[in-house]
């Protein structure tokens, strides 16, 4: 099956969910939420992430996860990364309970397709000062990809992670997890990168990246939003209309893509440091803001 034919079928399939210029959302992508052990990518970046994370949810944001959320292909369990990160979960938790929270699941996190799997372990979890079960992500879905239509213009954006354009880490992501899981891991703390992953194989990144791009002119330039390669993309008005929120696992920084006015715009969170010495998370505007109308529609 090639790349196109699974673009293609995430398309068909895709869950719509309406929008309109009053609407908001932030996409995230590739938080790789792990153990908080040596090898967690995500720990370095949580209290970034969960400040940012706050901030959207005081703001009445929806959030989007284009996948590869949760690490688990270094993590032979969900359990483990839930009690690491606890706080984020409550959070991502609170987000559902008042159904703004969206999830797709990518080639590190692709066990959620399984809805039995997902209604398992995500459902609820064992709180140990009550011992008792309590709620989680009650009734969650996971998708292989979303799409967001205005309610007026009909234009439509297409989100999904991206690793349908890497033949490797879709139809052979099992493999994938187990060396990840049996050999990179352990040599992660030697500094020695995964060759499976594009985000660490410039070469592969760029061939996935050329997949989508043609995939999009195919579809007649649908607005295409991205993750897996943690590469941000942010495109001009006319150019090929093929976005990339980059990744929670930045050195430092974290990145996603705002939806908000009717614009989109690509944005940073990272520590910088005031005048007077004191560290603050703060937001920074890569690109843009830019009207979605100026891309061309569907």
């Amino acid at each position: 099956m090639s790349s196109n034919t699974r673009l293609s079928r995430a398309y068909k399939n895709a869950k719509q969910v309406s929008f309109n210029n009053s609407s908001k959302f932030i996409l995230f992508s590739d938080c790789h939420r792990g153990d908080n052990s040596f090898a967690d990518d995500f720990a370095n970046n949580r209290n970034i992430y969960f400040h940012a994370l706050k901030h959207y949810f005081k703001e009445d944001f929806e959030y989007i996860e284009l996948g590869d959320g949760d690490e688990l292909w270094e993590n032979s369990n969900f359990e483990s990364i839930f009690n690491a990160h606890k706080n984020v979960f409550q959070l991502l938790k609170e987000f559902h309970i008042r159904g703004r929270l969206h999830m797709i699941w990518g080639n590190h996190d692709m066990i959620y397709k399984n809805p039995i799997y997902v209604k398992k372990n995500l459902n609820s979890y064992f709180e140990p000062i009550e011992g008792c079960e309590k709620e989680l992500f009650e009734d969650i879905n996971y998708n292989e990809a979303i799409i967001l239509k205005h309610q007026e213009t009909d234009q439509e954006l297409f989100l999904t992670h991206g690793h349908q354009a890497d033949w490797w880490n879709y139809t052979f992501w099992r493999v994938g997890r187990f060396l990840v899981r049996v050999l990179w891991k352990p040599l992660q703390v030697w500094g020695i990168a995964d060759p499976t992953s594009p985000a660490k194989n410039y070469t592969e990144l760029i061939k996935v990246e050329r997949r989508i791009k043609r995939w999009i002119v195919k579809n007649k330039l649908l607005i295409t939003i991205v993750g897996h390669t943690h590469r941000p993309r942010f495109p001009e008005p006319g150019d090929i209309p093929f976005f990339n929120d980059g990744s929670c696992v930045h050195p430092r920084s974290i990145t996603g893509i705002e939806i908000e006015n009717g614009n989109i715009t690509l944005i940073k969170w990272h520590i910088a440091t005031t005048e007077d010495g004191i560290l603050r998370v703060v937001r920074v505007v890569l690109e843009g803001p830019q009207k979605i109308s100026n891309y061309n529609k569907k």
